[in-house]
């Protein structure tokens, strides 16, 4: 049989994109919670029928999904295989249970087997983020879990649709055991919805091109992709390459997590070990294996975003175990805060670890939290119980090619924050500010991103408020002798008395009422090259827009500006040729 010719493999692999593109519109255009018709914490993805292994993934789906969803889609088909179940058209599984290929509980896998010809042909999966799945807290953000049946409902893979038909003996277990629960039942007929739209659409490519056909061609697609990461992998010059991060604490032990990456680069081949990180934690910082990979995948596609996305992808990327370690959590120990949060250490880790070989590819770091807030309660004025959930976003780093963005969205991520007009509607909320949070880009030849300000004001009722970010301790790294971004700062007022928490950015369960306050700034990216080097002109002009102070522009960047706004060029020769910059 011949090779495909390029035409239409190409068309192929845009009409496996447009698949998983359509069933993530579906999954949007029909779920009811704002986190994932407004923020798009969601995704969707095509997977081999022996193996599990990614075949597609929506472009409008959280890049951290790629690899866990994959490896969730394998602990199913080791379920089935192992239990011995049949398979059926119009099955769904559901599964949340993070050591099975999973994040954190709030994300909710459904997988799906596809059939064609009489005959499974793939799976279809899904992940949504619900807003609640139980646990401590509303929102199930738990910053004080020291096991997992403290965050949540936790579910192995079970068929939730059988034959097309929702289970509602299984469905009841799950409602009896969430809040807002009377609200869940559109999420799930939206995320099986969704599979269905793929079912439709993968028949009719099935159709055009035929089964075999389009079975080559995902085998060569994934063949490319391996030669594609391995040709980038090979620009990078030979050797060993180390790098670190820190999360700030686990929530229960006031200490810092340390992640230790060390990068084997050689010939085509890159092998990460992050032996020398932190042991276990008691907290919820742990992360489970998936995660953990997952989050290297998807660095590797920040450094390198021209390489199509498929299993082939990870082929050349080998991962040593962190055994023993705080990135390879077993049960039961808690890990709410291994996607949102660790992940982008994980992430953080790698860029700092490469930037030094590749530095025209790399930047500094980014903000690198979800800036994960939930606020539950019951509304006395629509006498109904709600659970808000906010994601909020933050500063990129600094690169070769110019300044970081501000207010960008995590490093793990498409998901945004939920426009504060929808949060406004929903839940019993007044946003009083939302603004750049000035100063806090880091300082280098080309500065930081900025984060963000906001105030959030209880209306009426009372609310309990839980936060899990991360960077309250030390800001995002700077890179090549640029500063560290600025730091994330919470604050919460009670009777007109400030609170912040003891772990800086994470607690759990503060009381509030109605006229209370919750203040939240996000951190800025970090700093690129030596911010003594950065353009005066281009300083002036940020002091000009109100983005630094003309002290902070005299001490992070050596540059005299006048009150009047022009440039004090004697002085900043002055300030430049005596003083070092503060990386």
């Amino acid at each position: 049989m011949g090779a495909i010719d390029p035409v239409t493999l190409a068309v192929i692999q845009n009409g496996l994109q447009q698949v998983c593109n359509e069933m993530d519109l579906a999954f949007v255009r029909a779920a009811f919670s704002p986190v994932i018709s407004e923020a798009l914490d969601r995704s969707d993805g095509i997977y081999h029928r022996d193996n599990g292994e990614l075949i597609a993934q929506g472009e409008l789906g959280l890049p951290v999904f790629v690899g866990t969803m994959q490896f969730s889609t394998q602990a199913v088909i080791e379920r089935v295989r192992t239990l011995g179940l049949a398979l059926d058209e119009g099955d769904v599984f559901i599964v949340n249970d993070p050591y099975l290929g999973g994040t954190h509980l709030m994300d909710v896998k459904f997988v799906k087997p596809f059939f064609y010809g009489g005959r499974l042909w793939c799976w279809l999966a899904n992940t949504g983020h619900w807003p609640d799945t139980g646990g401590m807290v509303p929102g199930g953000f738990s910053a004080n879990a020291t096991e997992v049946e403290q965050e949540g409902l936790r579910l192995p893979p079970v068929k939730l649709f059988k034959k097309g038909v929702l289970d509602a003996e299984i469905l009841s277990i799950i409602l009896s055991n969430i809040r807002i629960a009377d609200q869940r039942i559109g999420d799930i007929k939206a995320q099986a919805a969704a599979l269905a739209i793929g079912e439709r659409r993968l028949a009719a490519l099935l159709d055009r091109y035929g089964a075999d056909t389009v079975d080559r061609a995902i085998a060569e697609l994934k063949a490319r992709a391996a030669q594609q990461m391995r040709a980038r992998i090979a620009t990078i010059p030979d050797g060993t390459y180390a790098g670190q991060a820190f999360v700030d604490s686990d929530g229960v032990v006031d200490e810092p997590l340390r992640i230790a990456m060390r990068i084997e680069k050689s010939g085509d081949r890159l092998r990460f070990d992050m032996a020398g990180s932190s042991p276990p934690c008691r907290g919820p910082m742990n992360s489970v294996i998936a995660t953990t990979k997952s989050s290297i995948y998807l660095a590797m596609k920040h450094v390198f975003p021209e390489v199509p996305i498929n299993a082939g992808t990870f082929e050349p990327l080998e991962i040593v175990p962190p055994e023993g370690t705080f990135l390879y959590a077993q049960y039961p120990r808690p890990v709410s805060g291994c996607a949102a949060e660790v992940s982008q250490r994980i992430a953080e880790a790698v860029f700092s670890a490469l930037v030094r070989a590749i530095p025209e590819r790399l930047f500094a770091a980014p903000a690198g939290t979800s800036g994960n807030l939930s606020v539950g309660g019951t509304d006395p004025q629509r006498g109904r119980a709600y659970v808000m959930y906010v994601i909020s976003g933050g500063g990129y780093g600094g690169s070769a090619s110019g300044d970081g963005i501000s207010n960008g969205c995590s490093t793990i991520g498409i998901s945004k924050t939920t426009p504060i007009e929808v949060m406004e509607q929903y839940y019993p909320v007044l946003f009083e500010e939302y603004s750049l949070h000035e100063g806090s880009g880091g300082a280098g030849e080309h500065r930081g991103g900025f984060g963000v300000n906001y105030k959030i004001r209880l209306r009426r009722g009372e609310a309990r408020v839980s936060m899990v970010m991360d960077h309250g301790r030390a800001g995002p790294q700077g890179a090549l002798g640029g500063a560290e971004g600025g730091v994330n700062r919470v604050r919460i007022v009670r009777g007109g008395q400030g609170y912040v928490p003891a772990h800086l950015s994470k607690d759990q369960d503060i009381r509030i009422g109605a006229g209370d306050l919750i203040e939240v700034s996000t951190p800025g990216g970090g700093g690129y090259g030596d911010p003594f080097a950065r353009d005066p002109e281009l300083v002036a002009i940020d002091v000009g827009r109100g983005y630094y102070t003309r002290s902070e522009a005299a001490e992070r960047f050596g540059v005299a500006v006048a009150e009047d706004g022009t440039l004090d060029l004697a002085r900043t020769a002055a300030l430049r040729a005596g003083r070092r910059p503060q990386a």
